[in-house]
């Protein structure tokens, strides 16, 4: 556990850039720092983000956003209905110079990758991630190869209700850390965005904040954030719960557990604290919790999933 002073001493050097991360994506993504935070908590957290939200909320910039503060190589993936997996994770071409095949890597290959529209893929496609977003590793023509590190999948989808969509299976979900969504912005940040410049001009303006050093050696001071055992009985107490609930066909994993205490520590984190409390676990139990759970009736799917979870187990 870090001490007070040693770890205000690395708050003081090492979260001014996090902050300037969360003051530059908010002069892009007008009025909503809490889904920046909670972004970056994802991150911080060695997870990957599913944004879902109607189309135009501005889920794909971001995406962008989050890799040019980060200072972090980038690669989109537009996903469409006849995407293969060869075209995200690489192929062999033969060399007539040398006589064999030679490997030339996908998209995957880079830092950051930002899956666009994911669920307009088919299940066969989606399922070219589910290796590297676990293992940061690609296994294609029977080698396995690393993945650069930091490495994140950034995923954006419609809503599945839209035209044109194939549902993430729950493997899939599963791996994503934390799934949020944007929302319509309020009244002054939309005239903001209608009277201001051009986002796609302003992000081609954005610098790095930090370097991709600083932010592994961030997520190094995550996993030294305490977490008491009356805070593990808080999580725990959230598991169990939805493992015994009629209201949900199944409940959280133990990747979703071990999902809650990651990014309950990086939003201690971000909020300056050296140790994690109830209020760091509600602050992310919905973004982490909600896309694991599939309600089993009718009139828990249109109640907050995270709210429920709140209000049906009492801190300890």
């Amino acid at each position: 556990m870090l001490l007070k002073a040693e770890f205000q001493s690395a708050r003081a050097s090492s979260g001014l850039p996090i902050e300037r991360v969360v003051a530059a994506a908010s002069t892009i993504i007008l009025g909503k720092e809490k889904q920046v935070r909670l972004a970056l908590a994802c991150l911080l957290a060695r997870g990957h983000l599913l944004i879902e939200d109607l189309p135009g909320v501005g889920k794909t910039t971001l995406a962008h956003v989050l890799a040019r503060t980060l200072g972090m190589h980038f690669q989109r993936i537009q996903f469409t209905s006849d995407m293969l997996p060869a075209d995200i994770l690489g192929v062999s071409i033969f060399d007539r110079d040398t006589s064999s095949f030679k490997f030339h890597p996908g998209p995957i290959f880079s830092q950051v990758i930002l899956a666009d529209e994911v669920n307009r893929s088919t299940p066969k496609t989606q399922s070219a991630l589910l290796e590297a977003m676990e293992e940061h590793q690609v296994t294609a023509e029977g080698e396995t190869r690393k993945l650069p590190e930091p490495f994140f999948v950034i995923a954006t989808q419609n809503p599945s209700e839209q035209v044109g969509t194939f549902p993430l299976p729950e493997s899939q979900l599963d791996r994503f850390t934390m799934r949020i969504e944007l929302g319509y912005p309020d009244r002054d940040a939309e005239r903001a965005l209608l009277t201001g410049i051009d986002r796609r001009d302003l992000l081609a303006t954005l610098e790095p904040c930090m370097t991709p050093a600083e932010l592994m050696e961030l997520q190094a001071g995550v996993q030294r954030i305490h977490v008491s055992p009356a805070l593990l009985d808080y999580v725990q107490a959230i598991v169990e719960h939805t493992r015994r609930s009629p209201d949900y066909i199944a409940g959280l994993s133990p990747r979703a557990a071990l999902a809650l205490v990651h990014s309950a520590r990086a939003w201690a984190l971000l909020e300056g604290r050296d140790k994690v409390i109830p209020e760091d676990v509600q602050a992310i139990l919905p973004g982490v919790a909600a896309h694991r759970l599939r309600p089993a009736h009718e009139a828990v799917r249109r109640v907050d999933v995270g709210a429920q979870l709140l209000a049906a187990v009492p801190i300890p």
